[in-house]
């Protein structure tokens, strides 16, 4: 049996890349006040509404304050239901045409826009000009999908059991769609669930994540100019705090028909039990777990190809990025140096404006000092890891932070024995072929 390397995936980073938190703390700045698009207050029934507060959004890469957006509270919340209830009676009357052209005309907005959408995900999300690019395309081309699926909502006719029935069925639109979306992509979460609302003929009132929520303004500006109706399309920003409030309303209101969460499964959790209530109907898409797995029998090249571009997308900030790494030990060594390699080669940290940069920063301080607990929380004696270093038997191995776990080659055999890092001193596990991480339980390779 062979043998298999855990690492966590912040301590591989760190293992192979130590010169990257150096580039980190260089500064960078962006200027916000060029933006055609954005916008500030929230957007009800075709007109922009200020709240009785407001709340800052942050250049993540920075900490500046790019703008102050309108707090909107559970009455914002509550009017933006109302309003989409009621243009819903005249919006599921249009025709599938109608419907289809203004969201083509939204599209083609989106893409003659894309350079000022995309500067403004760099200005809120961080993410490095080339990946908002990127995303703008992204979510301009679900418009695109809906605005021509809008045309082909079939029903059916389907043969009946009795002689003097036909039996035929429609689809309806569910009424008023509640979307509330991720900051991680702030612009492409939102076209995939209202193009698809839209097209079938509901309405919708978008709650944006609180880091991102100018991306969502400026798609209702766009969805002004492309025609859509007043009360069609509603946005209500709020801040961090205000969130539990307006996420009641918008979960327990007796007209909203459909709810759609991208986000935490812990908060999806809570949103399913505000949903029960009323027995709405619910789309989740919750969480995510993704380890990279590497066998002795992998072409490294092609796992390293594939690790840079799982791991490293919107600096890892997606729910599909790898968060662990799982390595059989026969090839461990080889990949880990040519990851390296290729992190030295190809990433480049720094502010999202910067045309070099292919790293963007953390979303925000909540994000930094999860990855703080991970990355810094090594001892001072931490400070060698990456070093080789003879082992008790004679081997060489790599010295490791506290819960870097991995497997050793004994000299002369490919023997394996493991060991458990804890508090930066390495002891010998009990036995051959087991890796034990008091954090993690304990598995066998």
């Amino acid at each position: 049996m062979s043998a298999v390397c855990a690492p966590r995936t912040r301590r591989l980073l760190r293992l192979v890349a130590p010169r990257l938190t150096a580039a980190m703390l260089r500064n960078y700045s962006l200027d916000v006040s060029a933006a055609p698009l954005l916008r500030t207050q929230g957007y009800v029934d075709g007109r922009w509404v200020s709240a009785a507060s407001v709340f800052p959004v942050l250049d993540p890469a920075t900490g500046q304050e790019i703008a102050r957006v309108s707090d909107c509270g559970p009455a914002e919340a509550k009017q933006a239901v109302d309003a989409a209830y009621k243009a819903f009676e005249s919006w599921k009357r249009s025709t599938a045409k109608e419907r289809s052209v203004l969201l083509r005309k939204w599209f083609d907005l989106m893409t003659l826009h894309k350079e000022d959408l995309a500067k403004l995900i760099t200005f809120e999300c961080g993410k490095p000009m080339k990946e908002s690019l990127g995303e703008i395309t992204y979510s301009a081309s679900f418009l695109e999908w809906f605005s021509e699926e809008a045309r082909r909502v079939y029903g059916d006719i389907v043969p009946s059991p009795v002689r003097d029935r036909k039996i035929f069925l429609l689809k309806q639109p569910v009424g008023v769609a509640s979307i509330i979306t991720p900051w991680n992509f702030p612009s492409a979460m939102i076209t995939r669930k209202v193009g698809a609302a839209l097209a079938a003929g509901c309405t919708v009132v978008v709650k944006p994540a609180e880091d991102t929520p100018l991306s969502a303004l400026a798609l209702a500006e766009l969805a002004e100019q492309a025609g859509i109706p007043a009360g069609v399309f509603n946005v209500v920003p709020c801040s961090r705090e205000k969130t539990p409030a307006v996420g009641q309303v918008l979960c327990t209101d007796p007209l909203v028909g459909k709810i759609s969460f991208t986000g935490s499964t812990a908060t999806g959790k809570v949103l399913l039990k505000m949903a029960a209530d009323t027995v709405k109907k619910v789309s989740m898409e919750l969480g995510g777990h993704a380890p990279f797995i590497v066998f002795d029998s992998a072409d490294v090249d092609r796992a390293v190809a594939g690790a840079m571009a799982s791991k490293f997308r919107n600096s890892g900030q997606t729910c599909v990025c790898s968060n662990r790494f799982l390595v059989q030990s026969g090839i461990y060594e080889r990949f880990v140096d040519k990851l390296g390699q290729a992190m030295d080669a190809e990433l480049r940290l720094g502010h999202g404006s910067d045309p070099q940069t292919t790293q963007g920063p953390l979303i925000n301080s909540r994000a930094a000092d999860k990855s703080n607990y991970g990355v810094c929380g090594c001892s001072g004696a931490a400070a060698g890891v990456g070093r080789r270093v003879p082992g008790s038997d004679g081997a060489a191995r790599r010295e490791a932070s506290p819960r870097f776990l991995r497997g050793t080659d004994s000299a002369g055999g490919r023997q394996h024995r493991h060991v458990v890092y804890e508090g930066g001193d390495v002891r010998a596990a009990g036995s051959r072929h087991q890796v034990r991480d008091r954090a993690r339980g304990s598995g066998r390779g």
